[in-house]
């Protein structure tokens, strides 16, 4: 009787994570982006490394991300951060979230961050609240871009259904941060 409880729970836990790891994102516009976000910053990954937590039918693989902050943009992340997120490869066993992002050292980011260490991926809108700063060899400038490597034209379609390429040029990290700056001194918090 004891092993059909602990295989039920199995099953329970594993029907669950299932149905966790296939969540579906509705973007998030980008003024849930800045409102959701404890934290937005700009910075480069100094350190990915993942290990084992939990015990039993509880253990699970986490990822450690930190982060040089280079521009904190809200709220006070310090001169380094780090985000925990579900998965990773430990000694050769990888536990994958679908849509998580996946960092390397050297990325840099712009990041609205909520709740972490609370929630599976501590991101606005999951993969949503990653942008990519980019070096555009064709312009010759840094540009940004999400997480799904487009360029951001016009923050007024994040999260929008987005029109037929358009002929405008993609916006750079500082232009960027401008929008998100302005939304939040027309926008103080509640």
């Amino acid at each position: 009787m004891k092993r059909t409880n602990c295989l039920l729970l199995l099953v329970g836990l594993i029907a669950s994570f299932g149905s966790t790891c296939a969540t579906t994102v509705i973007p998030p516009t980008f003024e849930q982006l800045v409102e959701q976000a404890e934290l937005i910053f700009q910075g480069s990954v100094t350190d990915v490394r993942s290990s084992w937590v939990g015990e039993g039918a509880q253990r699970h693989i986490v990822s450690y991300v930190s982060f040089k902050v280079e521009d904190a943009i809200k709220g006070s992340p310090g001169g380094s951060f780090t985000i925990r997120l579900l998965g990773g490869t430990v000694d050769g066993e990888t536990m994958e979230v679908t849509d998580s992002p996946k960092f390397k050292v050297g990325d840099r980011d712009i990041l609205f961050v909520e709740h972490n260490g609370e929630q599976f991926v501590p991101l606005v809108g999951i993969m949503h609240g990653r942008f990519h700063v980019q070096h555009d060899r064709q312009s010759g400038r840094d540009i940004v871009t999400t997480g799904e490597g487009e360029p951001v034209h016009n923050v007024a379609k994040l999260g929008r259904e987005e029109e037929a390429a358009t002929a405008a040029e993609a916006i750079s990290p500082a232009e960027f941060k401008s929008e998100i700056h302005a939304h939040l001194d027309n926008h103080p918090a509640r």
